[in-house]
């Protein structure tokens, strides 16, 4: 009798009217606007107090190739988020692979999703109106 699990994926992407090198910085430099109690430490790790409690966020990127993935941790579950800006002439586009942690139920993953969506969008807007 063969066994598989069914691993839960969504995926976000995204148009921005911006050159991918210019995403890829704007979006670094917008973490700190969007969560200003953000502090960074000497591992790269981003610690704020997010809407799941005490949360951190690290970044492994290469602008190069266009990979900003990142860690979030908060206190119900953590997440390895590979992300890709990827050039498309004058434009990027913007992949979020989200992968449901083990620790959520599907219903709780559902509503992640929906506000990763909507921060998406704002994030989105966020970058285009910057100049």
């Amino acid at each position: 009798m063969d066994f598989f699990i069914v691993i839960r994926t969504r995926t976000v992407s995204m148009h921005v009217n911006k050159m991918a090198g210019e995403t890829f910085d704007a979006i670094l430099d917008l973490f700190p606007k969007i969560i200003p109690d953000a502090k960074i430490n000497s591992n790269g790790w981003w610690s704020f107090i997010g809407p799941y409690g005490k949360s951190k966020v690290k970044f492994n990127s290469n602008r190069s190739l266009g990979i900003l993935d990142h860690q979030y941790v908060d206190e119900e579950s953590s997440w390895n988020i590979p992300m890709r800006i990827i050039p498309n002439g004058d434009f990027s586009e913007i992949i979020i692979v989200l992968t449901k942690p083990e620790q959520l139920t599907n219903f709780q993953f559902d509503e992640r999703v929906e506000k990763i969506n909507k921060i998406a969008i704002s994030m989105k807007t966020m970058l285009e109106s910057e100049s």
